[in-house]
């Protein structure tokens, strides 16, 4: 099986399996406070892989399977045989690395959970933004470039993640696709040059 089949069924395998155990759902889930105070550093990747219900569920494995099978193509054609290394790699990485700011923010805070693959699946999309910007995305039912509803996505997870009101870890979006950007950039540096070439080529009225 390809990487992004594997990564949709451990998600939806361990989301199920932490439903029905409640003891392991509060253990496997994102909280700052419990890994300040008991080392349980596990939490940042485990947390990645469980989700609060359904809906959260299929969203993210939605975005997941659109991209990620672009992200191994792209992979493919700059690391050759070793993609699956770089795939999980950077997905095990950037599970880590969106959680870190929630982490410092809410660490001795005791009743702040979170969960979800949002920080992976978010530098999955963003890498494949950075290789093919002009790509053709619809937001509800509205057709425009990848690199739009990037550059949108990003403006909206920074701004929501200053105000704490939604209930929903923008922190976690914003640093996720920093870090999908950042990764694909430098396994492969020429993709920053013809994101830009591509990008300035665009018009509204010839896309």
């Amino acid at each position: 099986m390809n990487p992004t089949t594997i990564l949709l069924l451990l998600n939806i395998g361990a989301s199920i399996y932490a439903w029905n155990n409640q003891s392991i759902y509060r253990k496997w889930m994102m909280n700052p406070y419990q890994v300040n105070k008991q080392n349980q550093y596990y939490r940042f990747i485990t947390s990645g892989f469980i989700h609060g219900d359904w809906m959260h569920l299929i969203f993210n494995m939605i975005a997941l399977y659109s991209f990620g099978n672009n992200l191994e193509y792209y992979l493919m054609a700059f690391t050759g045989s070793d993609y699956p290394f770089y795939y999980y790699g950077m997905y095990v990485v950037a599970l880590i690395v969106s959680e870190i700011p929630t982490y410092l923010k809410h660490k001795n805070d005791s009743g702040y959970n979170s969960l979800g693959a949002s920080g992976a699946v978010s530098a999955v999309i963003f890498a494949c933004i950075i290789v093919n910007p002009l790509s053709k995305l619809l937001f509800f039912f509205i057709p425009m470039p990848a690199f739009i509803f990037g550059f949108a996505y990003l403006i909206y997870s920074y701004s929501f993640s200053k105000r704490s009101l939604t209930g929903i870890n923008h922190d976690a979006h914003f640093y996720g696709a920093v870090f999908g950007i950042a990764f694909i950039i430098a396994i492969h540096p020429p993709v920053l040059a013809g994101f830009f070439e591509q990008i300035s080529q665009w018009s509204l009225f010839h896309w």
